[in-house]
């Protein structure tokens, strides 16, 4: 007889995930496991993932009961490594090579051009490494350049002339070894065809630039073969070239019509790519001038960025998709359920270098979160530390906490959000005069 509960691991935990989690299973269905913590999956100077890889394995393996689920909510190595840990199991999940189809940024674009191709932008591959870097860019100025896989904008360079060029290769070279040796270790489990297999984690991709507009996600997932996507989250950028996001809007205020647009789209691309079993999260912009849509690009994985805005707009975390698809079920997600109509998550930035001179202690976070009782407060930051000691910053400013909050409107929300940064009393100072400010 089979057993209710479901052995569940989560690969890459962490507590205030596992907590959102946890909240769902309200019937005592799930027992979770911790598959390698948040820290041994993302939080030293590299990704081990040929230990990671082997050292899941092992442990799956040794595991006396059975494995119902393997899950996550990180992007690499976490998303792209799931596929290869579920397999084993036989458990329901996207082939690798749809993973990579999305996750490699090069590949994806070539499957797009196949199917959607007045949806992208112009693009071509480049070897940083190479010394005629310059003549291999077809694309014009000004465009995009950044790794076929990296995250969280990591290496992204906007670039208008020649010394932009040489500024964002020099930086590349530096670091893009980050992603590209754990990524080519992985790659290796794939059938590449013939036009990507030489075309490794060491290359970078050349995109035009994208006329602006608004920019959104859409959150869906694929179950036996059919598309559902559940909400459209707007995504708001500031600061040089509008490159960093300052906060994620739920539910979206773009037309619906786009959205419907916006989801064709999608489904005419995953279906391409025969990804199937499992949740994603697409980009787009919309240019409200020309009524035209841009996808941006696919993660093959839940947003967890975007999970405490469903609870507080929806009523759910949408862990509850990312879990009920790995256990092979079609997920029954509740619509505007929650306490708020409007959820945001503020990423709070900082554009240039300073040094961390005081912030709130765990005692004045949790007296902040009293005050605002639907605010959820997580610093990056720590006394002494320079911002540029973060890890995976964007190229152009330095994310020194997020926060979550609901609201009833717009204007009642970055309201909310204004009261709380004033309240935390962080200060900086200034690297070079040592001149405190407030950020």
């Amino acid at each position: 007889m089979e057993s209710s509960r479901k052995n569940i691991f989560v690969f890459g935990s962490d507590d205030f995930n596992l907590s959102l989690i946890r909240a769902l299973d309200t019937a005592g269905q799930y027992e979770l496991h911790s598959l390698f913590s948040y820290g041994e999956v993302k939080g030293g100077d590299e990704f081990p993932v040929k230990a990671l890889y082997e050292g899941a394995l092992a442990r799956l393996n040794a595991f006396p009961g059975t494995v119902d689920a393997i899950v996550g909510y990180w992007d690499f190595p976490v998303s792209t490594l799931l596929p290869l840990l579920r397999a084993p199991f036989g458990l329901p999940s996207p082939s690798f090579e749809s993973v990579l189809k999305c996750e490699h940024k090069y590949w994806s674009r070539l499957e797009q051009a196949r199917v959607v191709p007045d949806h992208i932008p112009d693009f071509c591959v480049v070897d940083p490494f190479s010394e005629d870097y310059r003549q291999q860019i077809s694309i014009p100025y000004p465009f995009w350049i950044k790794p076929v896989k990296a995250a969280s904008s990591y290496l992204g360079f906007n670039v208008h002339n020649d010394a932009d060029l040489d500024h964002a290769i020099a930086q590349t070279r530096r670091g893009i070894a980050r992603f590209s040796q754990p990524f080519n270790y992985l790659l290796q489990f794939a059938n590449l065809p013939e036009d990507i297999a030489p075309v490794d984690g060491n290359h970078c991709i050349v995109e035009s630039m994208i006329s602006e507009g608004r920019q959104c996600t859409l959150e869906g997932y694929v179950h036996a073969g059919e598309m559902t996507v559940y909400g459209n989250v707007d995504s708001i950028r500031e600061g040089k070239h509008h490159s960093s996001f300052s906060r994620y809007q739920y539910p979206s205020s773009i037309p619906h019509r786009v959205q419907n647009r916006m989801i064709s789209v999608t489904e005419q691309f995953l279906s391409h790519i025969d990804f199937d079993n499992g949740p994603f999260n697409i980009e787009y912009y919309w240019n409200q001038n020309s009524d035209r849509i841009w996808l941006l690009e696919i993660n093959t994985r839940i947003s967890k960025s975007h999970c405490p805005l469903f609870l507080k707009v929806d009523g759910a975390s949408h862990h509850k998709v990312m879990v009920e698809t790995a256990l092979g079920r079609k997920p029954d997600f509740p619509h505007r359920k929650g306490r708020f109509r409007v959820a945001a998550k503020f990423m709070w930035r900082v554009y240039g270098n300073a040094r961390v001179k005081k912030v709130p202690s765990a005692d004045q976070i949790a007296a902040l979160q009293e005050r605002f009782l639907d605010a959820d407060i997580q610093l990056h930051i720590k006394p002494g530390m320079a911002l540029s000691d973060l890890k995976d910053q964007d190229s152009y400013s330095y994310e020194i906490a997020i926060i979550y909050m609901g609201a009833d409107s717009q204007k009642e929300l970055l309201q909310k959000y204004r009261d709380v940064t004033d309240a935390t009393g962080i200060e900086l100072e200034d690297l070079h005069s040592g001149r405190g400010y407030n950020p």
